[in-house]
């Protein structure tokens, strides 16, 4: 599968890489029936007429994620999926001075102009994952692991974390004898 600009996305099928609907309650049920009801009467009152039942999240459902007209998958987890590194996030840090170890990956892409429904399936994968799968050459399931770069942005990060977490006892921050009314 390729972007709009002709770059590849690394998948053949974004609907291999999907666990589940964003929409999808614990439960079953759809939630973009019920709480955006007004942007689809039609489907919210079909939703509606079978208890709110998503028909894609039964296995033996009449529907594959792909049927629904309001289906997403937004991966939330907080690594790589393609070699498991985990974002560090610096509490403090500004967006200008850190570039996330994560980006946002689009797996799923409208395949012509014409196509009536467009899927939003995106995963999380490290920036150097990121540039390997959009340079062409890697896949988003290839066996991989966190290049060195990768590992060396992660320690650096977790590193300062450590240092922003430090606490240090009035004891410590005085020598002994010292006093700060400037006796």
């Amino acid at each position: 599968m390729k972007t709009p600009s002709g770059t590849s996305v690394g998948v053949d099928d974004p609907y291999e890489h999907v666990e589940r609907c964003d929409h999808l309650t614990d439960d079953g049920r759809c939630r973009y029936a019920a709480e955006h009801a007004r942007h689809d009467r039609e489907f919210a009152r079909e939703r509606r007429a079978d208890d709110l039942r998503c028909p894609a999240a039964d296995p033996e459902g009449e529907w594959e994620w792909a049927e629904c007209p309001h289906f997403r998958a937004c991966q939330r987890s907080r690594e790589c999926v393609r070699c498991g590194l985990e974002e560090v996030r610096l509490a403090h840090a500004e967006a200008r001075d850190t570039r996330p170890l994560l980006e946002e990956h689009h797996l799923s892409y409208r395949d012509t102009p014409e196509a009536d429904m467009e899927h939003e399936i995106t995963v999380s994968l490290c920036r150097w994952c990121h540039a390997k799968v959009h340079e062409s050459w890697a896949r988003v399931d290839d066996d991989a692991t966190p290049g060195p770069e990768a590992i060396a942005a992660r320690e650096e990060r977790r590193a300062r974390e450590q240092a922003e977490t430090g606490f240090e006892t009035a004891a410590e921050r005085f020598e002994p004898g010292d006093s700060d009314d400037g006796d």
